[in-house]
């Protein structure tokens, strides 16, 4: 598969399912509730509906892994997969505060190989292919991004909606190397850390499923940032189990890593990076 090809596909997935998730946040919409007490509206199902019937039309071969989709295993048979995330950061569409995503990423033989994330509300679209580089496009114009240098005075990223104690103990600990946290939502943390914006974000728990993340490392890791899970080990995706159980961090460089082993399970062991 052309990847660069493919990536042209996701992105135009992304941006026809964007035209309507923005009618929707527009007009007003309702909120139900899944299993699992998340949130989904009618600009989920509808963003879903998009991509999926977009990427089938040019690749009608390839399995997907979707949020808004009964997942069907037999996607692990096969070398690609698309990973989608219709609406990352439903509670930021909820809260109408912008900070929503589009994620979609093209798995091959479980490494990330093409990634877009797609911010409707802000008019950024964040896009990576393995080995050529990430890149920002808004208002017509595309910036290559690469991670900031600092090593003081660090801009931490805090989830808006999915704080931890954990996450808030780590940051006081190391408050003198802080220079500001910047609240985010969605998978902009990972893009903003591409940029230069900020330089660090940690993530205790299992409440991340590939598809919130897949684009995401990629983007990231191609801007010359680290994405490892807490163990220190390196994600894998279009696995059987989609929870990313050992939660993960994003650097800018890895000189900046916390010494964050006091909040982690005791029972998991930390290999070094």
């Amino acid at each position: 598969m052309n990847y660069t090809q493919a990536l042209q596909k996701m992105k135009e997935a992304a941006r026809l399912a964007g035209e309507q998730i923005m009618e929707i946040y527009e007009t007003g919409f309702s909120v139900n509730y899944k299993e699992d007490h998340s949130p989904v509206t009618a600009a989920d199902l509808a963003s879903n509906r998009i991509i999926l019937d977009h990427l089938k039309t040019h690749f009608p071969d390839v399995p997907f892994l979707s949020e808004e989709t009964a997942d069907d295993l037999s996607r692990l048979e096969h070398d690609y997969c698309f990973i989608i995330d219709p609406i990352d950061g439903t509670k930021e569409f909820v809260n109408k505060n912008g900070e929503f995503t589009i994620n979609i990423a093209l798995s091959f033989r479980h490494e990330v190989v093409a990634g877009v994330i797609y911010a409707p509300a802000m008019g950024e679209l964040f896009y990576a292919v393995k080995g050529e580089g990430s890149f920002m496009e808004k208002d017509g114009q595309i910036t290559r991004l690469r991670v900031s240098d600092r090593k003081d005075k660090l801009v931490l990223a805090q989830s808006r909606s999915h704080l931890t104690k954990e996450q808030e103990a780590l940051y006081e600990k190391y408050k003198d190397r802080i220079g500001r946290v910047q609240t985010l939502g969605s998978s902009l943390k990972g893009c903003y850390l591409a940029k230069g914006d900020i330089d660090a974000f940690y993530r205790f728990g299992m409440g991340t499923k590939e598809y919130d993340i897949a684009a995401m490392v990629l983007i990231v890791e191609e801007a010359g940032g680290i994405v490892r899970q807490l163990d220190n080990t390196k994600f894998t995706f279009n696995r059987k189990d989609i929870y990313n159980r050992k939660g993960y961090y994003m650097l800018n460089r890895i000189e900046n890593l916390f010494d964050y082993s006091e909040f982690y399970p005791e029972n998991t062991t930390i290999q070094q990076p």
